[in-house]
């Protein structure tokens, strides 16, 4: 007699801490928590992903000294503009936003985002409002300027430090750009969050992983093998059933900033499927990021860093440039 093959043993996946798995709100995602001194945020655009030939310099990497490849992503990052100041006082009920002041000079296309107020106030009102308030904290409301589309994303960026080191470093960058070098560098772990591809209504096989069964099951093969007990005759939330899968905000922690530079350095043949030309700067990050092709994607130091992780980037040997439709 030949072996005969046991079943498939296949649990449901997916952790319950990402429940409910509903859409987003919104495509621009949520940053709640970052940590350091001057602005903790900046925001770039999923442009594509490589492949690069680096030296392993990881002390305890068996591969030690030894050519690797790793698969990166490029995110090309125009300079953000700083149009704004918002100021927070503390309540009992957290965070109270009191006021906020805002540059004379705005960019015409911030008209389609947000309303941009068209009659000049009088000088007595314009007074008042350049008036910096006492606070407690502030952030700085920026916009992007994307070379793929016209309409800009409007977000706020934390700064951190004391009150006065805020207030120094707004009135310092209020209508002015800030740079990507200016908040991440080169050789250092940064979380990205983002929102993830939208794959719609899903069944519980390919939303959750649970097995098939077998081809003679009632009505369909494609479902989880019980919905629950007789008594009581309830459907847990730990049931695996069909619903939404995917755009949902998602935070991956310590990728390694392996590279930056100038778009047209890092431009493929035939440019990047379904973005185009890097027109301006762009940083390169170790493996995937959340998101589809021109999704915005956020960036902030790593709150948690892997020690083992060096300090100084390998070198890199070869970059991919080749168009991967």
């Amino acid at each position: 007699m030949g072996h005969q093959a046991g079943k498939r043993h296949s649990p449901k996946h997916g952790s319950m801490g990402f429940w409910p798995r509903k859409r987003a709100k919104s495509a621009r995602a949520r940053v709640r928590t970052a940590y350091g001194t001057g602005a903790l945020l900046f925001a770039g655009y999923k442009a594509g992903m490589t492949h690069i030939v680096v030296i392993d310099n990881r002390k305890t990497s068996p591969t030690k000294g030894r050519k690797i490849v790793i698969p990166a992503t490029i995110l090309e990052t125009p300079e953000i503009k700083v149009f704004g100041v918002r100021f927070y006082k503390k309540s009992p009920k957290g965070m109270k936003s009191i006021g906020e002041i805002r540059t004379e000079n705005l960019d015409k296309n911030l008209a389609r985002k947000i309303r941009v107020p068209k009659k000049k106030k009088d000088e007595k009102k314009e007074k008042e409002q350049k008036e910096w308030p006492e606070f407690d904290y502030l952030t700085l409301l920026c916009h992007t300027k994307p070379t793929f589309k016209k309409t800009p994303e409007v977000f706020e960026v934390p700064v951190g430090g004391t009150a006065d080191e805020q207030k120094n470093f707004a009135s310092e960058h209020l209508g002015k750009e800030l740079k990507a070098s200016d908040v991440v560098s080169v050789g250092e772990q940064i979380d990205v969050i983002s929102i993830t591809k939208a794959k719609g209504f899903q069944g519980p096989v390919k939303r959750f992983g649970v097995r098939l069964l077998q081809h003679k099951s009632a009505k369909t093969r494609r479902k989880a093998g019980s919905m629950g007990p007789w008594n009581p005759n309830i459907i847990t939330p730990h049931t695996p059933q069909a619903g939404q899968m995917g755009f949902h905000q998602r935070v991956e922690f310590n990728k390694w900033l392996l590279a930056a530079g100038e778009g047209k350095d890092i431009t493929p043949k035939g440019d990047f499927p379904h973005y185009g030309k890097v027109k301006t700067t762009y940083v390169m990050v170790s493996g995937s990021v959340p998101g589809q092709k021109k999704r915005l994607v956020f960036m902030r130091k790593a709150l948690r860093p892997n020690k083992r992780t060096p300090k100084q980037v390998p070198d890199i040997e070869y970059v991919s440039k080749e168009s991967k439709q």
